[in-house]
């Protein structure tokens, strides 16, 4: 069992979504809302895998939604729905019995906003704070950008997500770590971030792990 703490340090509220992988039951809360300062926690059973993610300029009136990484289910509770990249992504692969633990965080998925996660107890070489604070949207390629009606930018698109071509998606004759290298679109986002995958194979830079930890943090704009 482990407890994931999310703190919104950001200046504006979030709304934070989960979603639980591999077959397992989803956790029994799936969205929720962070003000500036708050926090929130939830306890997780192990063994478990699965991401949390935070939505921004979301509308609470009517049908629920966010400018990014909706999850589109019309309620604050994702209900089981993944983030509408883009989407800044925190992944955890969570072992029963105080084994290894993975996590990162994943910009495959595009940039929306900063966040860092924290274990706090555990041991391991590798036993450390993982962090995307930088504003990836300030230096995000024109080609990228996802703006608000205002005309602001508010996330940054991967380039799989602009183009959909296979050598940005990892994906066809390009699906392995050997074929699918690192581009400069996905070197944008790992300059500003080099603890962050910033494409499918970026593993040996981005996968941290972590025995016997009992709580995660998980802070957005730390």
């Amino acid at each position: 069992m482990a407890t994931l703490y999310t703190r919104n340090n950001c200046p504006f509220t979030v709304w934070p979504g989960t979603l639980t992988g591999a077959g397992i039951p989803q956790l029994s809360n799936t969205g929720f809302e962070l003000a500036p300062q708050a926090w929130n926690a939830i306890t997780v059973i192990a063994p478990w895998s699965g991401r949390i993610w935070a939505r921004t300029q979301c509308s609470t009136s009517g049908l629920f939604t966010c400018a990014t990484a909706n999850c589109g289910s019309g309620q604050v509770a994702c209900n089981g729905v993944g983030a509408v990249p883009p989407a800044t992504l925190v992944e955890f692969t969570l072992a029963p019995n105080g084994g290894q633990d993975f996590y990162d965080i994943s910009l495959v998925d595009g940039f929306n906003l900063p966040i860092s996660v924290t274990p706090q107890g555990g041991s391991g070489p590798n036993c450390t704070t993982t962090s995307c604070s930088a504003n990836v949207n300030a230096i995000c390629p024109p080609e990228l950008i996802v703006k608000a009606s205002c005309g602001n930018t508010i996330a940054c698109k991967s380039a799989c997500l602009a183009f959909k071509q296979p050598k940005y998606c990892c994906s066809g004759e390009y699906n392995s770590p050997q074929k699918c290298e690192p581009t400069n679109y996905s070197m944008v986002f790992k300059n500003q971030c080099p603890q962050a995958y910033s494409y499918a194979y970026d593993d040996k830079t981005s996968i941290f792990t972590c025995s016997g930890a009992p709580n995660y943090l998980i802070t957005f704009c730390p």
